[in-house]
């Protein structure tokens, strides 16, 4: 890969300040004269940013300076499409600090076209969003874009017919370098990129950034994967996969745009402070209408005050609770004993008890959704009275049957055979009410099960209530039950491996009829009742048939670091194999023993000390040892920003909870006393497996202090 280095260093890495590179001069260019000037290789590069910034302006302007005053028949259709304009605007946004586009590709051939003999190629430059000039030319091709794929794919093995792909280095928004591959050339030697390493190393300092212009060529294949299945990413810290989620979802929404606008696409993290690290990546790709929400969001039909225990929690979570609500749901309905009589005008009409017995017994048989069930129970009851009317020589039509269904006979029977359910009602008497809960979990749990799930002190109503969490899925699977949930096009699920089945099917019912993809790590598991594999997952989601992906190739976390974490890995997750990793950071793990007394003055001492390097820095804490640690920071003055807030250039240290600690990363972690992470957890796998989550977070290196003896498995030889 032939390289040089323009006046201007990318400050990034030192390795990164040499990668520069010219299609214009031969392999052996070194300091080729007019590499750096304005009409130079890297001058016309900026040359074509600029122009192409400018071109970005004026696309936005012309949408800006549409008048729609004559174009719309009356206000309703005026305020969508100014709806439409403002959301156009808005992915327009040249965003300050971001590179419009990061690569280009040189094809031998015009994509597409069957070139004559000697005819020459296309270039084209690849970029977070589409651009084009005055006269509608590209100037920059959107990442999504069929012809933008071989910059991640293509290689000397298989070139794609590109001649030439081209790697650009900046400093904020500022082009300072470029780097090639000359994919056809057999002189050339196969080196890794510099900038590509120097921009995933790059210090992180605010929320998440897109990974678009460092896709491999794995993760490329995730993310280009057809609407129309659920692909279950397996990914091990480090491997990209929270990002390529999000980078799925904005490929899709360019395939298939027009589809997932009118079904909708929902991405679901584990907590808010998650969600405020991610929320930024879809804006930086153009796409602003993704929806965001934790389980708890999704399922909040009643207001979440109390709390379980973990074995209550994980009864409440297991599958079983599927089949005992739908048995409490259905416990109302009951066989008519008497006959219905439907008086009109002199006649009367009279539908037997057995007749009406059999309607309601199809209609049970059917297991269609309860309140669908008991809509549809007052036109079969009416039906039969019209098949009487036409035996008798009338011919009634549809508003005679409308009628008969709204007699007050007929709706007299349809309360008393199948009365209304409230969701939120039957659960609290399923917890309330040992009897109840004894005849609906007949079968399926157990007298002591059956204890654990019920109140200690029942409530009085629902205003009372305080429910938990967990109850709060259940009365969302009562809720389907009686109405069906609404579907949409694609569901992105983060931290997929701590859900319980319950909150699978919770899931799992916002994609009934879409698709969705799953991203987690079985390792990570973090909660009692953390999956044990991703078939058993995906069957509760209702996608038995999913893809299942591994991604185990790391690009974020040191080799240092990740070899250290897998230690543990016998112990949580015995059937895993160890991540690789493809950085080298000698000197980036640290392992100090400390006095008890000692710990907190050594913590505060090792958050200064990595303040001295450039990037961001998080101190994970067992969530007890946390208000310790934030009154020694306030006594050293040093300033720290809880999970969620976004680091800046001023306040770089974040003081996180271990049990926060989950997707989030920091250039620079600080562990306090990792015994004490694994003691604050139920039992200890969930411990063990909350300790590797917290290990994993760091991109440049790792300082673990310690006052009591490291957990057996992290102490053992690796």
């Amino acid at each position: 890969m032939p390289s040089h280095a323009p006046d201007q260093p990318v400050p990034t890495t030192p390795a990164a300040s040499s990668a520069a590179g010219a299609t214009d001069a031969p392999a052996d260019a070194g300091d080729a004269p007019g590499a750096t000037d304005a009409t130079g290789p890297l001058g016309r590069e900026r040359a074509h940013l600029a122009a192409s910034r400018a071109a970005l302006r004026a696309m936005r302007q012309d949408v800006e300076a549409l008048d729609i005053s004559d174009v719309t028949g009356n206000w309703v259709n005026a305020k969508i499409l100014a709806g439409e304009i403002e959301v156009r605007i808005k992915a327009l946004a040249d965003l300050a600090g971001t590179p419009l586009f990061f690569g280009r590709l040189d094809y031998l051939h015009a994509p597409g076209v069957v070139a004559a003999e000697g005819a020459g190629g296309e270039s084209f430059y690849i970029g977070r969003r589409h651009v084009h000039d005055a006269g509608g030319d590209p100037m920059v091709i959107d990442w999504r874009a069929p012809v933008s794929q071989p910059f991640y794919r293509a290689s000397r093995v298989e070139p794609m017919d590109v001649r030439l792909r081209r790697r650009f280095g900046y400093t904020g928004g500022d082009l300072t370098a470029y780097e090639d591959e000359h994919l056809t050339d057999p002189a050339e030697a196969d080196r890794s990129s510099k900038l590509l390493q120097s921009e995933i190393e790059r210090p992180r300092v605010g929320p998440m950034r897109d990974i678009v212009a460092t896709i491999q060529p794995e993760q490329d294949e995730i993310v280009r994967a057809g609407v129309g299945g659920t692909v279950c990413v397996q990914g091990a810290p480090g491997t990209g996969k929270t990002a390529v989620g999000l980078h799925r979802v904005a490929y899709l929404l360019y395939a298939h745009r027009e589809r997932l606008a009118r079904t909708g696409t929902l991405v679901i993290g584990p907590n808010a402070s998650f969600l405020q690290y991610i929320e930024q990546v879809l804006p930086a790709l153009g796409e602003l209408q993704v929806k965001q929400a934790t389980v708890d969001d999704l399922v909040a039909h009643v207001p979440v005050r109390g709390t379980d225990t973990a074995a209550t929690a994980r009864l409440k979570g297991d599958a079983r609770m599927a089949e005992v609500l739908r048995r409490a749901v259905r416990s109302g309905i009951s066989m008519p004993t008497e006959p219905v009589v439907v008086v009109r005008g002199s006649r009367r009409w009279r539908v037997p008890a057995y007749e009406l017995e059999e309607i309601v017994r199809e209609m049970a048989d059917r297991d269609i959704r309860y309140g669908a069930a008991r809509e549809a129970l007052p036109q079969r009851i009416a039906h039969a009275v019209l098949v009487q009317m036409e035996r008798s020589g009338e011919a009634p039509d549809d508003r005679v049957q409308d009628a008969v269904a709204r007699n007050a006979a007929v709706k007299a029977a349809v309360k008393a055979c199948w009365p209304p359910v409230d969701p939120a009602k039957t659960v609290l008497r399923l917890l309330s009410d040992p009897e109840f809960l004894a005849s609906c979990a007949d079968g399926l749990l157990s007298e002591q099960e059956q204890q654990v799930l019920l109140w200690a002190k029942p409530a009085r109503g629902l205003a009372s209530a305080k429910w938990s969490a967990a109850d709060a899925v259940l009365v969302d699977e009562a809720n389907d039950l009686v109405q069906r949930t609404g579907s949409l096009g694609h569901v992105v699920l983060d931290e997929a491996q701590d859900l319980s089945p319950m909150q699978y099917r919770a899931v799992g019912r916002r994609c009934s009829t879409g698709s969705a993809t799953i991203l987690g790590d079985l390792a990570q598991g973090t909660t009692p009742w953390a999956t044990g594999s991703w078939a058993e997952a995906l069957s509760h989601l209702g996608k038995p048939d999913a893809r299942v992906e591994e991604l185990t190739r790391g690009f974020r976390v040191p080799r240092e670091v990740i070899a250290y974490a897998s230690r543990l890995l016998p112990s949580i997750a015995p059937g895993l194999a160890p991540a690789t990793s493809v950085r080298e950071s000698p000197g980036a793990l640290y392992v100090r023993p400390t006095a008890e007394d000692a710990l907190d003055a050594a913590v505060v001492a090792a958050c200064r000390e990595s303040l001295g390097h450039e990037g961001s820095i998080g101190l994970i804490a067992a969530d007890p040892r946390v208000p310790a640690l934030a009154a020694a920071l306030d006594a050293a003055g040093l300033p720290y920003l809880s999970p969620g807030e976004e680091t800046s250039a001023a306040a770089r240290l974040t003081l996180v909870p271990a049990s926060l600690a989950k997707g989030l990363e920091y250039d620079y972690v600080v562990m306090d006393d990792p015994a004490a992470i694994v003691a604050a957890e139920p039992d200890e796998r969930t411990g063990l497996r909350r300790l590797y989550v917290c290990l994993t977070r760091a991109v440049s290196g790792l300082t673990v202090l310690h006052c009591a003896p490291l957990p057996a498995a992290l102490a053992a030889a690796g």
